[in-house]
């Protein structure tokens, strides 16, 4: 791949849907480049096409024309293998509702896509500990989901992306359901790890407050960019909180 390409790439996408006897229009010829190491918040009113845009990027959909291009690589021209593959080994993905497996300890849910990966027991073991290690939770490695807050499980779900060792963390609202100091630890966490790893995040949020953890911030609405704004983060961010 050649090193200049951005991270991400979206060329001139659409995305139509059907419901019903309607056809919905998610996403409007819109074009984006996410240069490697960025920070970029989207935003938007619920419908504006912004998870549409995330799902694009990851692979989980496809458009109805254009291209997304990850590192290079058109995702069009890769097979459904390759592409699951390319969300498991390079983009680490982060949902509101954390999507974790109740019946498995944090630790476990960690090591999940590790060992789908095809990584070693002993390997996946010492990523996921590290991983959880990150984000503060190595000492309830072996709670089960019900037994953390929320806050705690975003961090797990937070500590599952990273510990495929990601170029590209994408997040979708993934403060929706916390309370606001839980949700400013969990951003803080995404912008240190953007710092100092240099990884790529793509972070959507109907938050002006989660969106001005960004580098770049960009708006939609009805499926296209109607502003785009460069923003100075907070230059230190807060740290996690002790875990009791």
């Amino acid at each position: 791949m050649p090193e200049e390409s951005p991270a991400v790439r979206v060329e001139r996408v659409t995305k139509h849907y059907q419901r019903g006897q309607r056809q919905v229009l998610a996403l409007d010829d819109l074009s984006l480049t996410v240069p490697r190491g960025e920070f970029l918040s989207i935003m938007g009113p619920s419908g504006s096409g912004k998870s549409t845009l995330l799902n694009l990027v990851a692979g989980l959909d496809t458009p109805t024309s254009g291209e997304i291009v990850i590192e290079g690589v058109p995702i069009a021209h890769m097979d459904d293998d390759a592409v699951t593959a390319l969300r498991r080994t390079r983009l680490g993905l982060v949902f509101q509702f954390f999507n974790l497996l109740p019946s498995i300890s944090a630790l476990h849910n960690v090591i999940l896509p590790l060992s789908a990966a095809g990584i070693s027991r002993r390997e996946a073991n010492a990523r996921a500990l590290a991983a959880l290690d990150l984000v503060g939770l190595r000492d309830r490695a072996g709670h089960l989901p019900e037994e953390l807050s929320g806050g705690e499980l975003q961090r797990v779900a937070i500590a599952r992306a990273l510990a495929i060792d990601p170029v590209i963390i994408m997040a979708d609202e993934p403060t929706g359901n916390l309370d606001s100091l839980a949700g400013a630890e969990i951003l803080a966490l995404l912008r240190q790890y953007n710092r100092d790893r240099c990884v790529t995040i793509i972070l959507v949020t109907h938050s002006h407050i989660a969106a001005a953890y960004g580098n770049r911030i960009v708006t939609l609405r009805d499926g296209a960019i109607v502003d785009e704004v460069v923003t100075r983060p907070p230059k230190e961010p807060p740290r996690l909180r002790p875990v009791s």
